[in-house]
């Protein structure tokens, strides 16, 4: 059988060197140099102004609703990304298309948008307006419409790094292991799992990511409420409008430390999965006979 070997190009060395200097050229202008110049603004007046930039009461309570808003988000859509991606790969059911037209409905949907729907939705206006008035409820301009908001332009991520990872899979596996007598859960975690972990991997860490730093959703649905409804994005916006370029710059700093972790995170997946471990795609029928033993009375291991 004949298997294919990478071809090299033959193009000339200037056009190599050319094509390396405009890529770098532009990696140099549009990436290196903004992140320079968004430290080199935000220690002008020194170290003690960045700290107290950073632990002045208005930029922490920005960190820990930023921190809660992804720590409620991540989960939803890890467990929305999986189930969804699941769904879409495994089974065929009517509607399939239109449910994956519906996951990538973010991606087309400009954030404010977004933000501008759930407004019409929970504002004091909208159409559940009055009902949350009367029950004490408030979702807008407050914690919970920032969640909605965040959910909403961060779900697609995790769902479609696991959906063509499944189906390049096939069920193969998940019907040896229900053959050997699995329940759905041990399939899912003995034999699914595993094999989309990196991808998995992948997913939570661009979501955690967006989520963190998404801006236009959450820019309407905060309120901009100063200690209490501003993220990290809004913090900088408003000590930017208000001429704290420095204290600005220097919250902006955790928020491109967050950007650099994530591009370093993404490497080491993306390392691992090209050093072969990532997930593998023969697992032997026997460690998974002996996994599922327990409780399948069929299985030779318990008849012995």
């Amino acid at each position: 059988m004949r298997t294919s070997k990478n071809i090299t190009t033959t193009e000339s060395t200037w056009v190599r060197w050319t094509l390396t200097a405009i890529a770098l050229g532009f990696i140099g202008l549009f990436l290196v140099l903004p992140l320079a110049a968004v430290f080199t603004e935000a220690l002008r007046k020194g170290l003690d102004f960045y700290w107290l930039s950073l632990i002045e009461p208005d930029a922490l309570s920005a960190i820990r609703l930023t921190l809660i808003t992804a720590l409620i988000v991540v989960p939803l859509n890890l467990v929305f990304g999986v189930a969804a991606a699941w769904a879409v790969a495994k089974f065929d059911f009517k509607g399939k298309a239109f449910l994956t037209t519906l996951i990538d409905l973010p991606f087309s949907v400009s954030p404010v948008v977004a933000g501008l729907v759930f407004v019409l939705l929970f504002g004091a206006q909208g159409w559940f307006g009055p009902w949350l008035q009367a029950h004490d409820l408030k979702i807008i301009f407050a914690v919970p419409g920032i969640v909605l908001a965040t959910v909403f332009v961060t779900f697609p991520f995790i769902a479609r790094e696991l959906i063509p990872l499944m189906q390049a899979q096939g069920t193969d596996e998940e019907q040896a292991a229900i053959v050997l007598g699995a329940s759905g859960w041990q399939t899912f975690w003995h034999v699914t799992l595993p094999n989309v972990k990196w991808g998995l991997l992948y997913g939570v860490i661009l979501c955690n990511a967006r989520a963190m730093g998404e801006f236009g959703a959450v820019s309407v649905v905060s309120g901009h409420i100063r200690g209490q409804t501003n993220t990290m994005p809004l913090h900088v916006e408003i000590l930017y409008n208000e001429y704290q370029s420095v204290a600005a710059f220097a919250v902006a700093t955790l928020l491109a430390v967050l950007a650099l972790v994530t591009l370093v995170l993404k490497s080491v997946v993306e390392w691992r999965n090209a050093r072969g471990h990532g997930p593998s795609a023969d697992l032997p029928l026997e460690p998974l006979q002996q996994s599922f033993a327990i409780t399948s009375p069929a299985s030779p291991a318990s008849t012995q």
